[in-house]
């Protein structure tokens, strides 16, 4: 049986997802350490780690939402060796009484990957002890402060995805006509030609892909 170590929030935790894990190490690093983990911006990353786990555990025929282990280790392997992962999401909250709608941040995270495997995760709010402000709206500015801040509390930034969270949704959740695998790299491109999102590469150039 594989078990995981998960250090969350100073508490080293062993746990197994399933009564029964598959024995293969693909995309998560066996001590897995959230760096935040009682922050209230885990509570919207915690599904994805668990589908992640998903993933990981069953065989190569299993998917998620349009999702494999083959398109992500794929992914992760192309990766410089120590680097890192932002992911911002926002959604747009109506106001109220007078009061204007408003950006609030729904998922922000930052992932460490190690030779192609997931080592740490924490979310923006860790950032902060690394200079980031904590109010956060989307642009490009604060892109490129939370992706400063990523660098120096974590490692340099690979890859920084942020966008708005009906596109996020639909980008994570959309599978194929039969619930199968479909190319999610190919699908952010297109919503990147869209102008649905804003992906920044870290090294060696900056690319903005808006429409």
């Amino acid at each position: 049986m594989q078990w995981y170590t998960w250090m969350e929030a100073d508490t080293v935790r062993s746990f197994s997802f399933y009564e029964l894990i598959v024995a293969e190490k693909i995309v998560l690093a066996e001590e897995l350490r959230v760096l935040d983990g009682d922050s209230p911006l885990w509570r919207p990353a915690r599904p994805l780690l668990d589908a992640a786990l998903r993933l990981e555990q069953n065989t190569d025929t299993y998917s998620w939402h349009g999702w494999n282990k083959q398109q992500i280790t794929t992914f992760l392997d192309r990766l410089s060796p120590r680097c890192s992962l932002v992911v911002g999401v926002w959604e747009t909250v109506p106001g109220e009484a007078g009061i204007p709608e408003r950006e609030e941040l729904a998922l922000g995270v930052v992932c460490e990957v190690v030779n192609g495997e997931v080592h740490s995760i924490c979310t923006f709010q860790a950032l902060t002890s690394a200079g980031l402000k904590p109010e956060l709206e989307p642009g490009v500015d604060n892109a490129l402060e939370i992706m400063r801040a990523a660098r120096r509390l974590v490692a340099p930034v690979a890859w920084a995805l942020f966008m708005e969270k009906s596109a996020w949704d639909e980008w994570l959740f959309a599978g194929g006509d039969d619930g199968g695998v479909i190319d999610k790299g190919e699908l952010l491109a297109t919503f990147a030609r869209q102008g649905r999102c804003v992906l920044l590469g870290g090294q060696p150039r900056v690319y903005t892909c808006e429409g």
